[in-house]
């Protein structure tokens, strides 16, 4: 629309603006703004169609980027009381890329501190209400990208994923989150550039919609050693899928994952309402290993090499989960990191029979409905407890271990009206496969009650009790004028 000129940047701009204040007081996904700066260049956008020049694939797009990626003049903390002041004087390549592809930052969304934990709450920001029920949690660590999308309030957000944060917070809020390969998209953030647990992918309310940031952020760049040479055109020109030629396989539970039993019977009720879709559809069982204790390891290394100099300096200045983490780590030997390193690859062998059979490989995204966001995180899971505060993301970290594309659609809701998120998992590498079958699943899904997506009721929403901000120790600066604004504006926090 805004290139055949029917839809102006300024006026989507001005629209995902007067959304996010009409709605973000209720759920709290979008945190610093920079409204000024943005609407400055959405008018220099659209006089850029007015002249006819080539247009990038996001021109004109509103951007939201999780609080965990740096930008450029605008108030980047990290949910971390540590960095309640902190102005970046430059962009991430990932926000770079975006902005080049002719998106328009427009402010940031919400995180747990330090991305630790799959529920978006931190002491600078408070915590991010889900759509459906803003008592309720959205899912971390990109929990604000995904409710900003379910809302409408803007049609761009980022996310990152290490053990589910891409994919668990899209499920809760009926939206699409993809974790890509590694190397798909650049990772520019992570110390430990050669792991592959960490990525960043995209959030989207389609499919078609993660495509499209996917072809305006894939591709080789030196900051991370795991990325490669791609055609980022790819994602843009995905072949047709023919659902009835699929070999697809089902697990609930991947053989070692706690999953609730109204969490299964939803997963059951998805499978016998699509299992027509596919030329064979059939329950498997694995077996993987350790993963757990792998995931323990690895998620312990990364957050030694990224926190130790905070910790060393004040271990107190760390909330409970990083500093959880990084005391785990600093406790391990070298030993304990080998072991996990060969295990990872273990289980990435031993997830490959799979695929000789099948082409994907389907199961629930969370194995429990969204949980009050008052509750740090999901304690008890099919009546066991869960001995820390990220054992609930089994059913994600397990695929992250394997290394292989996954993506959370929109399936329905669940036994609490609640959106069900499916995790589709491809094969090794294969994320133009994967995407091009997700696109045909989700329009699949479109006609049917059961299976297609939920839409929040956002003139029904309430506040959430207690307020969503009231775990806010300290408020940060309501306008903030960083030195390295790049307009010299107001950076103002919502």
């Amino acid at each position: 629309m805004i290139g055949n000129k029917t839809l102006s940047p300024v006026e989507l701009l001005n629209a995902c603006i007067e959304r996010i204040e009409a709605v973000n007081p209720y759920v709290n996904a979008v945190t610093a703004t920079c409204f000024d700066r943005a609407r400055s260049e959405a008018r220099t956008a659209e006089q850029a169609v007015m002249r006819g020049e080539p247009l990038g694939l996001l021109h004109g797009l509103p951007l939201g980027v999780k609080d965990l990626e740096p930008t450029a003049g605008l108030l980047t903390t990290f949910g971390s009381p540590l960095f309640r002041q902190h102005v970046p004087n430059q962009d991430i390549e990932l926000v770079a890329r975006l902005r080049r592809a002719g998106a328009i930052v427009t402010g940031k969304t919400n995180v747990p501190e330090m991305g630790a934990g799959a529920n978006s709450f931190n002491a600078v920001w408070g915590a991010t209400g889900n759509p459906f029920n803003p008592n309720l949690n959205a899912g971390g660590s990109s929990g604000g990208s995904a409710a900003a999308l379910a809302c409408d309030m803007l049609p761009v957000c980022t996310g990152s994923d290490t053990g589910g944060s891409l994919r668990i917070p899209a499920a809760l809020c009926g939206v699409v989150g993809m974790r890509p390969s590694p190397g798909v998209v650049p990772s520019a953030r992570k110390l430990l550039g050669w792991s592959s647990l960490s990525v960043v992918g995209p959030m989207g309310r389609t499919v078609d919609e993660a495509c499209l940031q996917l072809a305006a952020t894939a591709g080789v760049h030196a900051s991370d050693p795991l990325s490669y040479p791609l055609d980022p055109a790819a994602f843009l020109n995905l072949p047709a899928a023919d659902l009835g030629k699929l070999r697809v396989a089902y697990t609930a539970d991947f053989g070692t994952c706690d999953v609730d039993d109204d969490i299964r019977a939803s997963f059951a009720e998805k499978i016998g309402a699509m299992r027509h879709l596919f030329a064979r559809c059939d329950e498997v069982n694995l077996e993987l290993g350790d993963v757990h204790r792998a995931f323990d390891v690895l998620r312990a290394e990364a957050f030694v090499a990224g926190m130790r100099e905070a910790y060393e300096k004040d271990p107190h200045s760390l909330g409970p989960n990083p500093r959880a983490n990084y005391e785990m780590g600093a406790r391990m030997s070298l030993v304990e990191s080998a072991w996990a390193q060969a295990e990872q690859t273990r289980i990435l062998q031993r997830f490959q029979p799979i695929y000789r059979d099948y082409d994907l490989l389907l199961s629930p995204t969370t194995p429990v409905s969204p949980f009050p966001w008052t509750v740090p995180y999901a304690q008890v899971v099919q009546g066991r407890e869960q001995v820390n505060y990220y054992r609930w993301l089994a059913l994600t970290y397990v695929v992250t271990l394997a290394t292989h594309p996954a993506i959370s659609l929109p399936c329905g809701t669940d036994a609490q009206g609640m959106p069900f998120g499916l995790q589709v998992v491809g094969g090794f590498r294969g994320d133009l496969q994967l995407l091009s079958a997700a696109r045909a699943m989700e329009e699949a899904f479109a006609a049917h009650p059961v299976l297609r997506r939920p839409r929040p009721d956002l003139a029904r929403l309430e506040p959430a009790v207690p307020a969503l901000d009231s775990i806010v120790t300290a408020p940060p600066p309501r306008d903030w004028h960083g030195s390295g604004a790049a307009d010299g504006g107001t950076v103002s926090a919502v």
